[in-house]
């Protein structure tokens, strides 16, 4: 007769790692003039859960790819870094696509708030030091299509 417990068995938790997975494309354009700055693929957040696990137990990001949140109405915002693994650029837009807003170089697993300077209904994040890179200002704007 074989007895045994729970104590006794190893258990290999494997971290919870969640994919990218491409569900539109969206192009960054510069206000003054519409030249194209860049271009990525997006996975898209759209209902309350997805928005609130947004970039949650990612390993990796590629340079072009990107999440897009995306609101029923522009409204105030805040976003924060629980159980993010990558550091992030946070970009807010206004209804009509325009950025009102950069959180730069948010941290992982940082759970400070990160919010939108004004009414918000998208919000791109990205890694971090892109915004940078991009040479983002307030006024740039935003186009995406749903695959």
């Amino acid at each position: 007769l074989a007895t045994s417990s729970c104590k006794d068995d190893p258990k290999n938790i494997e971290p919870l790692v969640i994919n990218f997975k491409k569900e539109g494309e969206l192009s960054i354009k510069k206000s003054e003039n519409d030249s194209l700055i860049a271009s990525l693929d997006i996975e898209i957040a759209d209902n309350d859960y997805e928005t609130q696990t947004g970039m949650m137990y990612r390993d990796s990001l590629k340079r072009g790819q990107g999440m897009l949140f995306i609101f029923e109405k522009a409204d105030y915002h805040s976003f924060y870094m629980k159980n993010t693994r990558i550091p992030l650029d946070i970009i807010y837009f206004d209804a009509d696509k325009k950025i009102t807003g950069i959180r730069k170089n948010a941290q992982p697993y940082d759970e400070t708030s990160l919010p939108s300077d004004g009414p918000a209904q998208f919000v791109l994040e990205v890694n971090a030091g892109l915004s940078d890179i991009w040479k983002l200002e307030a006024g740039d704007r935003i186009e995406f299509t749903k695959e």
